[in-house]
């Protein structure tokens, strides 16, 4: 019987335990968010990051710019966030307007607060297999495997898609937790093939029901990242319905990895809350 990898439960009890640890602590955490523009499901996903905040008892402040703006004034607010003693971490909400440079943005939030892990010494630091803060969804990933036991060691994966806030880091967080790995993309080739070795297979492609049972190895486990609209529902880069009669283990979408990704944000920023109350932020 196939076992549904449930990440709203797994994060409920993360977030409860998050709430514990920063009332225990004394620390009054703050997260600042940074969004461009009012593309509805960013501004979703923001409000849904600003109401965990409140949950667990993280400060949260909102900069909110407009669709026409310019790569100088993301940089601007930015640098003041980097500079602000009061926020422990900066989110800038991907993606961006087209004409703001998005690298040019990451690379400049500071490494000590850079809670989402897409700065390019947090990246290079989990590349190298000595991660400070990693990329929430990978990161929430990996949390709800352990949750639910499944061994990682040995086994082989394959991540489809090689982007570098999901794709890549996932290859690099189950490397560095001892499985063989494989990235595929659009240029691999005999893609089924490829994915039907896989023990453990996370889909991150954005590509609705793109994942049939012909490509999936019986008793694999099968991550969902996607999240597409199709005939006006949500549905992930895997067909559900039919992949969970072969698989061991699959995560439901909604429900299953989006979930983990906030309860991921809230752990990544009352830490970087600690490393800057103990001066240990480099």
């Amino acid at each position: 019987m196939v076992t549904i990898l449930d990440g709203k439960k797994c994060s409920e009890m993360r977030l409860e335990l998050v709430k514990e640890q920063i009332e225990e602590s004394g620390l009054h955490p703050h997260l600042a968010t940074v969004i461009a523009g009012s593309d509805p499901a960013s501004q979703m996903y923001v409000r849904m990051k600003h109401r965990a905040c409140e949950r667990v008892g993280i400060g949260s402040v909102g900069i909110e710019l407009a669709e026409d703006t310019t790569t100088d004034r993301v940089l601007e607010k930015v640098r003041q966030l980097n500079a602000d003693p009061e926020i422990d971490g900066i989110l800038v909400q991907l993606p961006l307007p087209n004409q703001v440079n998005a690298e040019q943005v990451i690379a400049a939030v500071s490494p000590a607060k850079d809670v989402d892990g897409f700065h390019p010494e947090n990246l290079g630091l989990l590349f190298s297999g000595r991660p400070r803060f990693t990329p929430c969804t990978p990161t929430g990933i990996m949390t709800l495997l352990s949750e639910y036991r499944i061994p990682l060691s040995g086994a082989r994966a394959v991540v489809a898609g090689r982007s570098i806030d999901v794709g890549r880091p996932m290859a690099a967080l189950l490397t560095n937790a001892d499985a063989t790995v494989t990235v595929c993309h659009s240029r691999t080739k005999d893609l089924p093939e490829e994915l039907k070795r896989a023990d453990i297979l996370v889909s991150a492609i954005g590509r609705a029901h793109f994942i049939q049972p012909g490509m999936v190895k019986p008793g694999a486990v099968v991550i969902d990242v996607g999240i597409n609209q199709l005939n006006g529902k949500l549905v992930g880069d895997v067909d559900f319905e039919y992949v969970r009669e072969i698989a061991s283990a699959i995560t439901p979408v909604p429900g299953g990895v989006g979930p983990m990704t906030i309860a991921t944000l809230m752990e990544n920023t009352f830490r970087a809350a600690k490393e800057r109350a103990c001066g240990s932020a480099r």
